[in-house]
């Protein structure tokens, strides 16, 4: 396991300060307020340990209201809202400085046996055959040093592979809006670490890096490390369809059915490389053009 992998898992590690209020803390991000992906986790992570053992997270919800400061804990307080026979469902309310900044709804089921059918996988490469984040980034010559390893830094616990040239690596045309992206965490997961919540909170973590992209390929937008666009995730929604293991390569499928007044539609599917569907996303953010 990378260093950078363990800093992520401490990160996720919340401080439970009361029965159901917990601490987290935030690492540095490559816009100034904390990535909404981290958030998202760990407000899963806090409405995950007040739920049975026995019931798996299957959906979540999310708002981002407010920019959060890094430099600043985090308070998460969790609302039992309903403990039933199969589902249970939790309230999470993400604090700052007396203001909430964040609120998620998340549902918890026991497994059983159902109905079973998912759309394919579509085609997409080997993952080992792409270039790595960092050979993306730096054999850009007209992206900022200090942004690339921004981004890089922020990013160095997963292995994230594009499919095709990202957002910012060839801009000004405006191109099909769909983007495919290969993610697998630096380093396996195993030992006591190694819990189903954590594969589905680190998917939540990943799920916010990329979501946009197709956005800005619709209208030939370099994006947050050329400048050109500036934005903010708004709202979050993901659907955990079958388990799977955020160690091993997940498929993110990405496509924007819609911008309109300031704001872009994500819409993705996320699947293992053995073609099962594990995830459905749905996100909206601000994308606006700086004046």
């Amino acid at each position: 396991m990378s260093q950078a992998l363990q800093s992520l898992l401490g990160l996720l590690d919340l401080e439970r300060i009361e029965q159901d209020m917990f601490r987290g803390q935030s690492r540095p991000s490559v816009v100034p307020r904390v990535f909404g992906g981290q958030v998202a986790a760990q407000a899963l992570v806090a409405a995950g340990r007040t739920a049975p053992a026995d019931r798996h997270a299957h959906s979540l919800h999310a708002y981002f209201l407010r920019p959060g400061d890094p430099g600043a804990p985090i308070v998460y307080t969790v609302d039992r809202i309903r403990d039933g026979r199969s589902f249970t469902t939790r309230r999470v309310v993400a604090v700052q400085h007396g203001q909430p900044i964040f609120h998620l709804s998340a549902s918890f089921q026991t497994y059983e046996e159902g109905l079973e059918h998912q759309a394919p996988m579509p085609a997409a490469p080997d993952p080992e055959t792409l270039p790595t984040a960092s050979e993306r980034l730096r054999g850009h010559p007209h992206l900022d040093a200090r942004i690339v390893e921004k981004l890089l830094e922020a990013r160095e616990a997963v292995d994230l592979r594009y499919v095709d040239e990202p957002p910012y690596g060839s801009y000004g045309a405006p191109r099909e809006p769909h983007s495919q992206v290969w993610f697998r965490t630096e380093g396996k997961l195993d030992g006591d670490i190694d819990a189903p919540l954590l594969h589905v909170v680190l998917a939540t973590y990943v799920s916010d890096m990329t979501l946009l992209d197709s956005v800005l390929l619709a209208h030939g937008r370099g994006g947050w490390a050329v400048g050109d666009v500036v934005g903010a995730s708004l709202d979050h929604a993901m659907w955990f369809h079958r388990p799977f293991r955020a160690d091993e390569w997940l498929l993110y499928d990405q496509e924007s059915p819609s911008a309109h007044g300031g704001r872009g539609l994500g819409q993705a599917r996320i699947y293992t490389q053995d073609g099962r569907l594990a995830v459905s996303v749905i996100q909206e953010g601000v994308v606006r053009v700086p004046r």
